[in-house]
């Protein structure tokens, strides 16, 4: 609830921050936020968030493809009921780390401290969608975003479910606001907006459940729809519930293989041992297994680039914007899905 404060009051004493996401959780943060990051640039101190999903093997590859106009082409702009980028996740409250269930904090389950799921989450689909769709380029949030949509909706949990996860005996106080007739929590953890980003069509859903089925886990799903071809990761019971790429053609080239086989080898100066596999109606990216590092890897990754740039003072001018771009989308999302959501009481 405080960690806006926390990073305004950083840099205005010169320190660098290195900040997990969100940064802003509502419109008046992000004010801050942007006060923020203009005493950094004054005082020459670095202000980043983690964005640990770019260093996940197929958003990077979805990102290498897309940029590859033989197989892609152009990034389509879509519409607000058909956008031609798609990012979707579906997570759990009750889930297995390390052997053990994760523990959450009560505060975590409420919406003034933690921030409500479409602030949250999302942080990482947007910042996916802007570093994969316009790659290196700098986003103005006041010339470039339109947010079209938005909506978000509770998830109900039991107070032993809640009992469960938090290791907590009684429901914290601050909750009682949000038990409803039943005695449930309602948990304000699902959302999903529209937006456009210089006219390209976006959207972002996040859904949060108790538990997963025995035997699956949290899924994926993302989408980049080109002229040529379409960019899709899959994370369901088919993939076994890990990230997979797959290529749709949507042209009539009868050379398209061929050209899909000359991109994947380019794909390999990067990504030595990446193949392809022909299904049914589509290419399938076969990853080799030591790409798969996992998300924990991906943090250690992100902080040896943010060391980098505390230490060569190098980094990318849309870099800034773009966090800006991302948090004014999130925010506004938040508020405009505020408004339109019903009394539950």
């Amino acid at each position: 609830q405080l960690k806006t404060n926390y990073i305004l009051e950083s840099v205005q004493n010169g320190l660098h921050v290195l900040s997990d996401k969100p940064m802003a959780i509502d419109q008046s943060g992000f004010k801050k936020l942007k006060k923020a990051f203009a005493i950094a640039e004054q005082k020459n101190v670095q202000l980043y968030d983690i964005m640990t999903e770019r260093f996940e093997i197929t958003s990077q590859l979805q990102r290498a493809i897309s940029m590859d106009s033989s197989i892609f082409g152009k990034l389509e702009q879509g519409s607000t009921t058909d956008p031609s980028v798609i990012k979707e996740s579906v997570h759990h409250f009750y889930k297995f780390v390390s052997g053990s269930v994760l523990t959450r904090p009560g505060w975590y389950f409420d919406d003034k401290q933690q921030g409500a799921g479409i602030v949250d989450v999302t942080t990482h689909l947007v910042d996916l969608i802007q570093w994969s769709c316009f790659p290196e380029k700098t986003i103005d949030y006041k010339k470039h975003i339109q947010i079209l949509n938005a909506k978000e909706w509770a998830t109900a949990l039991t107070q032993d479910e809640f009992k469960a996860v938090t290791k907590s005996e009684v429901v914290p106080s601050f909750l009682t606001r949000s038990i409803d007739q039943q005695g449930n929590i309602q948990v304000n953890s699902n959302g999903e907006f529209t937006f456009s980003i210089n006219g390209t069509h976006a959207k972002v859903a996040v859904t949060w459940n108790y538990k997963a089925p025995d035997g699956t886990g949290d899924t994926h799903y993302s989408l980049m729809r080109g002229t040529k071809s379409a960019l899709i990761i899959r994370q369901g019971a088919v993939e076994k519930y890990k990230p997979t790429l797959y290529i749709q053609q949507r042209d009539q080239d009868p050379t398209f293989e061929t050209k899909l086989q000359i991109a994947i080898s380019k794909i390999n100066e990067s990504f030595p041992g990446v193949s392809l596999k022909k299904n049914k109606n589509e290419w399938q990216l076969i990853v080799p297994e030591k790409y798969n590092d996992g998300h924990e890897a991906h943090f250690a990754q992100v902080m040896s680039k943010y060391l980098n740039y505390l230490q060569y003072n190098n980094m990318p001018d849309w870099e800034v914007p773009n966090m800006l771009s991302k948090y004014y989308i999130t925010t506004s999302a938040k508020s405009l899905a505020s408004k339109k959501k019903p009394n539950l009481k």
